[in-house]
C-alpha cells in the first residue's frame, strides 16, 4: 500500500502566466478522495487513501517542494481542494507565501467555493480555481458524465468567485460517453461560446480511458473511441478564448489519438498552442487519417439521431 506521506506525482511543466510561459510546480496529493465520486470516466479514486490525515498533507506537499522552484503551485487532490480541511488549506496558503510563489491553481466542484469566503486573509497571491463543468449542456453532464450538478450551479460558482477577485478556470471534456466524435466537438465548441464572461481560461481534456471506471467497461466492449486528436485541433482553433489542452495518455489507444503515425506531431502541436495561444501552429499538420476524420463526422450525420437541435 502506498505511503499516506507521499504525494502522487509530482513534476515542473510550463504554463501561462499574464502572457508568458513560466515554470508551474504541480503536485497530486494523496487525499482520501471526492465526495461525489461517482462520475462515469474518473478513475481518480485509485489515488486516494482513507487514511490521509492533514499532518500527511502537509508532508506531502513538503516533499513536493523539494522538486525545484517555480512561479506557479498547481495542486490536484483527486476531489475539491475546498473539501479539504481549513487547517489544511491554510498551510497551503502560507506555504504558498514563504516559498514565494505567485500564484496558487487547484480544483473544485461548484458548491464547496463558497469556503474561500473563510480562506480570503490568507490569500496574498493570485489564486485561480478550476471547475470540472464538462459542458455547458445540463443533458450531457448529467445524463453522460453524471457530473451532479448544473450549469446554473456554475454560474453561480464562477460569479462568486470573480467578485472576490480571483480567476476561474473551466474544465471541459471532449467527447463525454454516449456522445459521436461530430457531438463532442459540436458540445465542446458551444460550451466554450456558453462559458464566455465565465471562465478566464478554459482547459480542453479530451476524455482518456482510466482503468476501474464505466467508461472502461465500453471502451472494452468496442462501443467508446476515445476523441480524435483531429477534434482537440478543430475545437482550439474554433475558440477565441484563452484555452488550453494537455491530452493525457495522447496517442495511446486509452488516449486521444489518429493513426499513430501523426500523433506526436499533432500533440506537439497542440501543446505549443497551449503555452503561446498562435494558431498558426497547426497550418501545416496534415496526414492521410486526416480525410478519415472527416469522413467519419460526415458519415455520423446520417448513423446518429442528432443530439442537439
Amino acid at each position: 500500500m502506498s505511503s499516506t506521506t507521499d504525494p502522487v506525482a509530482v513534476w515542473i511543466e510550463k504554463e501561462r502566466f499574464h502572457g508568458e510561459v513560466v515554470d508551474c510546480l504541480t503536485v497530486i496529493l494523496r487525499t482520501r478522495g471526492c465526495s461525489w465520486n461517482r462520475c462515469l470516466m474518473c478513475g481518480y479514486r485509485r489515488d486516494t487513501d482513507p487514511r490521509v490525515t492533514n499532518e500527511d498533507l502537509k508532508k506531502q506537499l513538503e516533499k513536493a517542494l523539494k522538486r525545484g522552484k517555480a512561479k506557479i503551485l498547481k495542486i490536484f487532490t483527486s476531489g475539491s481542494f475546498f473539501e479539504l480541511d481549513k487547517e489544511f488549506r491554510d498551510f497551503v496558503y502560507s506555504t504558498v507565501s514563504k516559498a514565494g510563489f505567485e500564484k496558487l491553481i487547484v480544483e473544485s466542484r461548484p458548491e464547496f467555493v463558497y469556503r474561500v469566503e473563510e480562506d480570503l486573509e490568507k490569500i496574498e497571491f493570485e489564486l485561480e480555481v478550476g471547475i470540472g463543468l464538462e459542458t455547458s449542456n445540463d443533458f450531457v453532464r448529467e445524463y453522460c458524465i453524471n457530473k451532479g450538478f448544473t450549469f446554473e450551479d456554475f454560474k453561480e460558482a464562477s460569479r462568486f468567485l470573480k467578485s472576490k477577485g480571483f480567476r476561474v478556470k473551466a474544465y471541459l471534456l471532449l467527447k463525454p460517453p454516449f456522445l459521436s466524435e461530430r457531438e463532442a466537438v459540436e458540445d465542446a465548441i458551444r460550451s466554450i461560446e456558453d462559458v464566455k464572461g465565465l471562465a478566464d481560461v478554459v482547459s480542453l481534456n479530451p476524455t482518456n480511458v482510466q482503468s476501474g471506471t464505466y467508461l472502461e467497461t465500453l471502451w472494452k466492449r468496442k462501443l467508446y473511441r476515445p476523441p480524435w486528436l483531429w477534434s482537440v485541433v478543430e475545437v482550439l482553433k474554433s475558440s477565441n478564448l484563452e484555452i488550453v489542452s494537455d491530452p493525457v495518455g495522447a496517442g495511446s489507444l486509452r488516449g486521444s489519438h489518429n493513426c499513430g503515425k501523426c500523433d506526436k506531431a499533432v500533440v506537439r502541436a497542440i501543446r505549443d498552442f497551449s503555452l503561446h495561444q498562435d494558431k498558426s501552429v497547426f497550418e501545416n499538420l496534415n496526414c492521410k487519417c486526416l480525410k478519415l476524420w472527416e469522413l467519419t463526422l460526415e458519415l455520423e450525420n446520417y448513423s446518429r439521431i442528432p443530439l442537439f437541435k
